[in-house]
């Protein structure tokens, strides 16, 4: 597929601002199943300093500042990409020889993957995520399928409300409500494959929707999404999307990852 995604955030401010600086993760990745083919980033008023650069995993970030009074602020990216079907990914190992893989031992060589397996800010270590994922990690069972079966199980018993949570609401906090956004389902998903001792980042990302049959789509109908990527030495990075219950594809575009929402 061809996509066009055109992202527009606009802030009014009361009282004005003397001075902001900005951080941005708007340039969308390019990979082996998306390749972005143009890009632009326009900020309104325009900033004294505006960069591009890299991030310690691989994302395109643009820091810009504006060290002046301002009331209102715009920032629009538009980008054309193509997008390629993802190869379907075989079950894999049981997901107890993954989690065996992945453990430390002196003397063996570090795997990059084990990064993502570790506590984060948005991410604790905790009890009660190993309770919940039990379900979906019966002895033996591929790690794909363990996966896919845990993203399920989300899907059911998560409720999907619009401000039930906000951008800083805690993995344990999502758990303990049983609803939220894309954001606390991705979350949640991380908190229970990483207290199983996998490696798992935070993807962040847009998702093609499609209108009810016979209306047009809406401009401004779509928001920004967020999904989870799983490690597995014998396949690489596999993505699941619990907020839809659904392996993404076509129609989902990655704009950046890292261990959760903060960094990116």
């Amino acid at each position: 597929m061809k996509l066009r995604v055109i992202h527009e955030t606009v802030y009014h401010y009361t009282p004005t601002v003397q001075n902001a600086q900005h951080m941005a993760h708007l340039r969308p990745r390019t990979g082996m199943v998306q390749r972005v083919l143009t890009h632009s980033l326009q900020v309104d008023p325009a900033p004294t300093q505006c960069n591009m650069v890299q991030d310690v995993f691989g994302n395109t970030r643009t820091f810009f500042s504006l060290p002046f009074t301002h009331e209102q602020l715009r920032v629009r990216a538009e980008s054309l990409l193509e997008t390629l079907p993802v190869p379907a990914a075989p079950p894999g190992e049981p997901w107890e020889a993954v989690r065996e893989r992945l453990s430390y031992r002196r003397g063996q060589p570090y795997h990059a993957a084990t990064e993502f397996s570790f506590a984060s800010p948005y991410i604790p270590r905790h009890a009660d995520f190993v309770a919940y994922a039990a379900q979906s990690f019966a002895p033996g069972r591929p790690l794909m399928q363990a996966a896919s079966h845990l993203m399920s199980r989300i899907h059911a018993d998560f409720a999907y409300t619009a401000n039930a949570t906000d951008a800083g609401t805690p993995a344990l906090e999502s758990l303990r409500l049983r609803r939220g956004v894309c954001q606390d389902f991705a979350h949640l998903m991380l908190a229970c494959l990483r207290a199983r001792g996998f490696a798992a980042r935070y993807v962040s990302g847009y998702l093609l929707t499609q209108p009810p049959p016979g209306q047009p789509r809406m401009i401004g109908a779509d928001a920004s999404h967020a999904w989870v990527s799983v490690y597995c030495p014998q396949l690489g990075w596999v993505d699941f999307d619990p907020t839809n219950n659904l392996l993404p594809d076509l129609q989902h575009i990655t704009l950046a990852w890292g261990r959760d929402f903060a960094d990116v």
